[in-house]
């Protein structure tokens, strides 16, 4: 494991994963009001369809974004050394990184809900918000805490485990919860799905740890991770017009075949840069803006979501959407507002006593 060691060790690949990622996130939602159903985009003109094609491929490399962070948590978080920790100090610092923020940011959400979205305010809501997310982008968190819950396990498993067996947990996943529901959009035949006993995010977490013992040349990963994002957005295009499998963004999904194929490339990608950049670059605006995203990316994720609606609501005193600009501009210009505006209410946050450790 000793490129796993490696990346612990290198603050500019983990720092580069997070930003990439944590930008990834913003372009994905920032994108999110272009979604229309194949009935709305059969009644488009040429330059609607121009354009909603244009930002099916920006949201085809935001889909890569949640796929880093699992991949990243995973290395991070099932390293062979770790196995010996205790319970209740994973626990805690678990509680301490994530437990606490996320109390404070759902809470924030649901003032949001009840004063600026006008939504009625009743018990049930905020219970329901507690048990499945007080906002949309809350299922993440819920991702996290089911892998915490297995990370005990999986370190011991992991620790024991050697390439060949990672390989065929990893297989028996990909087929599980990539291949089958694909072949399952083109065949009216089904194969019973408690064949596979692995699924949902879990493979992500374990292939984060695989990752970072593959070496492949940089042009293979170039063109895969190219390949992977052009047949999301192909694909995304074919199902949309042909309406074969009724789920149209089946292929921007994060457990879909070419996301998790454009994902692993980007992962390894991002893990070839080479430690003399870093010392090259230590000094740079550039290295300390990586820096500066990657230990704040869990308030700006909680807050990012709040930032973009406010700028496409006008509550900043101006509004920026799709009626606004042409998405080749508008997306990546609201992504790159949302990211900083974002981070300076962060750091603004951050000066006010005994909320530093509340918003992450």
């Amino acid at each position: 494991m000793e490129n796993l060691n490696k990346l612990r060790n290198r603050s500019l690949h983990v720092d580069l994963i997070r930003t990439i990622a944590m930008v990834g996130v913003i372009l994905f939602h920032a994108t999110g009001h272009w979604i229309i159903s194949s009935q709305e985009l059969n009644q488009m003109n040429l330059l609607e369809i121009t354009s909603w094609c244009i930002v099916v491929i920006y949201q085809s490399i935001g889909a890569i974004a949640v796929p880093l962070f699992l991949m990243l948590s995973g290395a991070l978080l099932l390293q062979p050394q770790k196995k010996d920790e205790t319970l209740r100090v994973f626990f805690k610092k678990r509680w301490t990184r994530i437990g606490l923020p996320f109390f404070f940011w759902s809470v924030a959400y649901f003032v949001w809900d009840f004063l600026v979205q006008k939504i009625p305010f009743s018990a049930d809501v905020i219970l329901q918000g507690l048990l499945n997310g007080a906002y949309t982008h809350f299922w993440y968190i819920y991702v996290l805490v089911g892998l915490y819950f297995l990370t005990p396990l999986l370190r011991t498993l992991l620790a024991n485990a050697d390439k060949a067996l990672m390989k065929y947990f990893l297989i028996l996943w990909v087929v599980g919860v990539a291949v089958m529901p694909f072949l399952d959009l083109l065949s009216p035949f089904r194969l019973n799905g408690n064949v596979f006993a692995f699924s949902g995010y879990v493979g992500f977490f374990v292939l984060g740890t695989y990752l970072t013992t593959v070496k492949l040349r940089r042009s293979i990963i170039c063109f895969c991770m190219f390949v992977g994002i052009t047949l999301t957005a192909f694909g995304t295009y074919v199902l949309a017009t042909t309406g074969v499998g009724g789920n149209m963004y089946f292929f921007q999904e994060y457990l879909s075949p070419t996301v998790i194929l454009a994902a692993v490339m980007l992962f390894l990608l991002l893990l070839t840069v080479k430690p003399p950049v870093q010392q090259a670059i230590s000094s740079s605006k550039g290295n300390k803006l990586f820096k500066v995203v990657s230990e704040n990316t869990l308030p700006i994720f909680f807050l990012h979501v709040m930032v973009l609606e406010s700028i496409q609501n006008g509550y900043f005193g101006f509004t920026l959407n799709r009626n606004i600009l042409t998405p080749v501009i508008e997306a990546p210009l609201m992504t790159a507002i949302v990211l900083f505006t974002t981070l300076g209410v962060v750091f603004s946050l951050k000066k006010i006593p005994y909320l530093n450790k509340l918003i992450g």
